[in-house]
């Protein structure tokens, strides 16, 4: 299938393309989904900014772009962190040992609809008036009801500790965070390394989930970390990583969406692609990142015959049209938002 976002690599002068780039001593020589990363990114930032103008569709004459769901490019702009901005860390107490419990809460469970439920039922979520069995209690009438507690976003494993329902397990976790001082070092540490080191030393919260935890915590006004500071490639990342540069990029996987956060701007005018960012803030390592999961899902349609790692073949969410408007609310200490 030849895509318009395929047509418009195509239309780049091939001599400028790169034969190779030098990332972390190693020559990585790209494939064609490496100019279809940049093309997408600009493609689908076109899409989001198109929503957020009011504009009717078609937003995009890619069929693949238009038939299937895609994050955004900027994690924060994504419906579920602009609930967890917006929702649960700027709303409610502003104690910083509130906004870590809200945030956490949400995000073990990471689906508003489970979150909408505690606060309905529990009123204003605070550690210092959390009650084990209230929460279980809403939770497990839920579950009772078969309904989903969970996002299939990305699963946070059940820890043992003790209890047999995997909610309460969850419950009994951020318990162990809250009075084990995680608040307290969290906001103690020097760098979003350290933070998320002390994130990572908790069960079941492996590199990637405590990297993300990270980043939402970050978005919070205590903290002042970059989104520039590292990063955790996931295993949707690790497959397109892949998919972009073969297996020469395996083990470097970090540095190599470095350079692209770091190259950015000189491939989109290589390409010639219309990208002004979000309200002027370029892709963070973390939106690279991002990037590189989507980028693995489109080429699994725009570039079949180029392998990643999970040897996944199609994408599984089509595109479902939500009316709603979008919200396009970030951190205040981002000046984005005037």
């Amino acid at each position: 299938m030849v895509t318009l976002l395929q047509d418009r690599q195509a239309s780049a002068r091939d001599d400028v393309a790169p034969k190779t780039v030098r990332v972390a001593g190693r020559t990585l020589q790209p494939t064609p989904v490496f100019d279809t990363y940049w093309c997408f990114a600009a493609a689908r930032q076109a899409v989001y900014e198109a929503r957020l103008e009011g504009r009717p569709q078609p937003w995009t004459d890619d069929p693949i772009l238009a038939g299937h769901r895609f994050t955004n490019c900027y994690r924060a702009a994504d419906r579920v962190s602009q609930a967890v901005i917006g929702d649960v860390i700027y709303q409610g107490p502003q104690e910083w040992e509130d906004v870590f419990f809200r945030t956490l809460l949400f995000k073990i469970f990471n689906k508003e609809s489970t979150w909408q439920r505690l606060t309905r039922a529990v009123g204003e979520v605070r550690w210092d008036t959390y009650d084990y069995q209230a929460y279980d209690r809403v939770l497990s009438a839920a579950f009772a009801k078969g309904e989903r507690l969970y996002s299939a976003a990305y699963i946070v494993p059940p820890p043992q500790l003790g209890e047999e329902r995997k909610h309460r397990n969850h419950l009994r976790l951020l318990e162990l965070m809250m009075t084990t001082g995680a608040p307290e070092r969290v906001m103690e540490a020097a760098t979003m390394r350290e933070a998320y080191e002390v994130l990572l030393s908790y069960p079941a919260l492996g590199p990637f989930l405590a990297y993300q935890f990270a980043i939402d915590l970050n978005y919070a006004p205590h903290l002042g970390f970059s989104e520039m500071d590292f990063v955790v490639p996931g295993p949707g990342a690790r497959d397109g990583i892949r998919k972009c540069f073969g297996p020469a990029a395996d083990g470097i996987e970090a540095d190599v969406i470095r350079y692209m956060a770091d190259s950015q701007n000189d491939h989109f005018a290589r390409l010639q692609l219309p990208f002004a960012g979000l309200k002027g803030r370029s892709l963070q390592l973390i939106d690279c990142q991002n990037l590189f999961c989507e980028v693995d899902k489109y080429a699994r349609v725009a570039h079949p015959e180029i392998a990643g790692i999970s040897g996944r073949s199609r994408i599984k969410q089509a595109y479902r049209h939500d009316a709603a408007p979008l919200q396009a609310w970030f951190p205040p200490k981002w000046g984005l938002n005037a």
